[in-house]
């Protein structure tokens, strides 16, 4: 398959027959079909797994709200659920260089990257979030009933799990995102239907397995890959599902926002993003330069939040776009599996026939390409792109390419910066490059984004929450903000 060799674990897996996840069984599907699953780097297929159906889903919500009713799940302490998260995390670690592997053969994406950041970003995240179960609580109060003179009150509000949650997943990064909907779900005590993206489904099968191996009762967690319109569709307007947690595309966001209000199912949503890097006169112009480009050709731009539009006040503007157009032209393509190799391939022919799409139409509107521009395989590459003289009215400004490809603006003063910075339907993500602490912490709030990064960009922590604001979603990932998300609030009032 592969002129790299392969862990042991990983050549295993992929030998083997990946059928769906439904408790502890293991069904290949209602109808019979397959999803080939495609090499990013070669664009062959070297496995398939089952095609989950509505059916499918529908069985799998309903060992789902099993689980959760009447189960050995269901009557776990909360320091029982802790322990199981930390064997979970620590199977994810120990396993970790085959995850990386499928990662990579899934999606296109370096295997020291997938080490590196998403899997070690999932362990330390399902770590904090077990520290989470046994710490819900809710509170006292001192009730006041006016109309029963005398009587007295006892008050006091409990959270609980919400129940049983549909979790759909984007192929940027299937194991982290996997991980970031698991999490505060096992923390509260829910249970889980994952239905990753039909791009990406070997890690969340994998973590199915390894979830059943920790020691999780079956049902807890199932996975169902499937195609969008249909299983994805089905788990978003299921009538017994209680939570719905995305991350993909804001068109697609809407549409399950939309199936999960019919139902009044609770909804988080992580969506897109056209993320601005904003460099300011008095930054270091190495930092920002090295900055800037990794924001941006990271993960091959596939990243929610990357640093795709590039503001940088004039008088650094044209050295500062010469630096990143040099870091561009070195970085080496490759397959992920080969340890020099700084940026893999787009995840599939569609995605990179689309990311060329916008390059080709920058370049008719009169833009300027300073390095990149093209595509080549064979596999699904782009190259790293940048591109100036862009009007900020502009397709390549205004909406979410997905891909290695910056816009680089000059501009004049601060005001102008946050203007343009936040002239855009989206805000999940924003960093500042200055050491003007002063003129940042004026910035920061002016800002309409989720999150703002100074003098670093897409630097996440478990602690601290993840979501955008305007078209980037709704809800938070990660942080205390997202156990609100998995829990319902009770109020309890109790005449004593």
């Amino acid at each position: 398959m592969s002129e790299f060799s392969l862990h042991p674990d990983t050549q295993a897996f992929i030998n083997r027959t990946h059928a769906l996840l439904i408790g502890d069984r293991r069904p290949e599907g209602q109808d019979g079909r397959h999803i080939d699953v495609i090499n990013p780097a070669t664009g062959e297929k070297f496995t398939q797994v089952a095609c989950g159906t509505a059916e499918d889903i529908d069985q799998a919500v309903s060992c789902a709200r099993q689980a959760f009713e009447d189960s050995a799940w269901s009557k776990m302490t909360p320091v029982e659920r802790e322990r199981l998260l930390w064997r979970f995390a620590d199977l994810i670690e120990a396993n970790a260089q085959s995850l990386a592997e499928l990662e990579c053969l899934d999606n296109g994406k370096s295997v020291g990257i997938a080490q590196g950041v998403d899997i070690q970003l999932a362990v330390n995240f399902l770590r904090y979030m077990a520290g989470w179960a046994t710490k819900i609580e809710g509170s006292s109060v001192q009730p006041s009933v006016p109309f029963m003179p005398g009587a007295q009150f006892h008050g006091y509000t409990r959270r609980e799990p919400v129940g049983v949650v549909g979790a759909i997943v984007a192929w940027n990064f299937p194991l982290l995102l996997a991980c970031w909907k698991l999490g505060p779900a096992l923390a509260t005590g829910c249970t889980v239907v994952l239905k990753p993206a039909e791009d990406t489904p070997l890690t969340a099968l994998r973590l199915g397995e390894l979830a059943l191996e920790a020691g999780y009762p079956p049902g807890v967690i199932n996975v169902v890959p499937g195609l969008g319109g249909d299983a994805g569709a089905a788990l978003s307007a299921h009538p017994d599902v209680d939570k719905l947690t995305f991350t993909g595309s804001t068109g697609v966001g809407k549409l399950i926002g939309k199936a999960a209000m019919d139902q009044m199912t609770r909804v988080t949503l992580e969506l897109g993003g056209k993320s601005p890097t904003i460099v300011l006169d008095d930054a270091d112009p190495q930092e920002a330069a090295a900055g800037a480009a990794n924001a941006i050709f990271f993960n091959q731009g596939q990243v929610c939040c990357a640093g795709s539009r590039l503001y940088v006040q004039r008088k650094l503007f044209d050295n500062l776009v010469a630096d990143i157009t040099d870091i561009a032209g070195n970085i080496k393509l490759g397959n992920g599996l080969d340890p020099s190799t700084e940026m893999g391939p787009l995840v599939s022919a569609v995605q990179q026939q689309r990311v060329q799409r916008y390059i080709d139409k920058g370049l008719t509107e009169g833009a300027r390409i300073t390095t990149g521009g093209d595509s080549q395989g064979p596999g699904f590459f782009v190259q790293p792109t940048v591109v100036v003289d862009v009007d900020q009215r502009s397709s390549l400004v205004q909406e979410e390419i997905f891909g290695p490809v910056l816009v680089a603006m000059p501009f004049d003063d601060i005001d102008e910066a946050v203007r343009i910075a936040n002239d855009s339907q989206y805000g999940l993500g924003a960093s500042i490059w200055s050491n003007n602490l002063s003129a940042v912490h004026r910035m920061v709030p002016r800002i309409k984004s989720g999150s703002v990064w100074v003098n670093c960009h897409t630097a996440l922590d478990p602690s601290l929450p993840f979501g955008g604001f305007k078209q980037s979603g709704l809800g938070r990932e990660m942080g205390a903000a997202c156990i609100e998300h998995y829990t319902e609030i009770k109020s309890v009032l109790m005449k004593v």
